[in-house]
């Protein structure tokens, strides 16, 4: 759990960078960046709906193998996807 709270407390910690950016981009009307942006800033709040997820899941499964095998089952399947570097 520990793990998972630190890969959390991470992700929150990347989407104030990203935010950060965006927020300097619109302060300088650099809207080309602020479109680039956007699937960063997307993706970033899945990510930590992800982790929130898995969290939940953890607190739910508590040490039961079989839930555990499950869930390392559910994340090996994963997909991730790059973005478009097109601009």
């Amino acid at each position: 759990m520990d793990v998972l709270k630190a890969g959390l407390e991470h992700e929150e910690y990347v989407t104030s960078l990203i935010n950060d950016i965006y927020a300097a981009a619109y302060e300088n009307k650099d809207f080309r960046t602020m479109q680039f942006l956007d699937w960063f800033v997307k993706e970033q709040g899945e990510e930590e709906t992800n982790a929130h997820d898995l969290i939940t899941k953890m607190e739910l499964f508590g040490s039961d193998p079989r839930s555990l095998y499950m869930l390392n089952q559910e994340l090996a399947a994963r997909v991730y996807s790059a973005p478009s570097l097109v601009l």
